[in-house]
């Protein structure tokens, strides 16, 4: 096993974005909300204020439009969110927070806030570290898809 100084950054990341999920998850439910699984979870990060098209949501968790679907049954029979009719388009359907959505999603930013404080002064500097590393995997994204200027293998020549 390898010890944690020689795992890749990105296996880091990864690992630490799931512990402050699953300790997230922990307390809410210690709190009384439902038990929610990982990917659950994720479906709150992804809604807009307003509400979301299921083929957006799909798209921003990187799913399926039937995982998305199966996803979101399971939080409609929780009360956490619901279907509704999209005013913008025709026969277009939205994904946004019931009352109860809201006040778990409130409850959820209290419980954040709370595990960033123990972090402490080292907050500012940990997101700029991860807004850089942001930049570099979009860098790579971009250069992966042919975009050249500004991307991988440009120079400041």
């Amino acid at each position: 096993m390898q010890r944690r100084e020689e795992l890749p950054l990105a296996h880091l990341l990864l690992q630490a974005g799931r512990a402050f999920d699953a300790a997230l998850r922990e307390e809410l439910a210690a709190r009384g909300w439902p038990r929610l699984s990982a990917a659950q979870s994720l479906v709150f990060a992804y809604l807009d204020r307003q509400g979301t098209a299921p083929a957006e949501l799909a798209r921003r968790l990187g799913t399926t439009r039937q995982a998305q679907q199966d996803l979101v049954a399971g939080l409609v029979r929780l009360g956490l969110v619901e279907t509704v009719t999209d005013p913008a388009r025709r026969r277009g359907r939205l994904v946004r927070l019931t009352g109860s959505g809201r006040a778990l999603a409130a409850d959820a930013g209290g419980v954040l806030a709370g595990m960033e404080e123990e972090l402490g002064e080292r907050v500012p500097a940990l997101r700029r570290l991860l807004a850089e590393v942001t930049g570099v995997a979009g860098r790579w994204r971009r250069a992966a898809d042919g975009e050249a200027p500004g991307g991988l293998g440009a120079t400041a020549d």
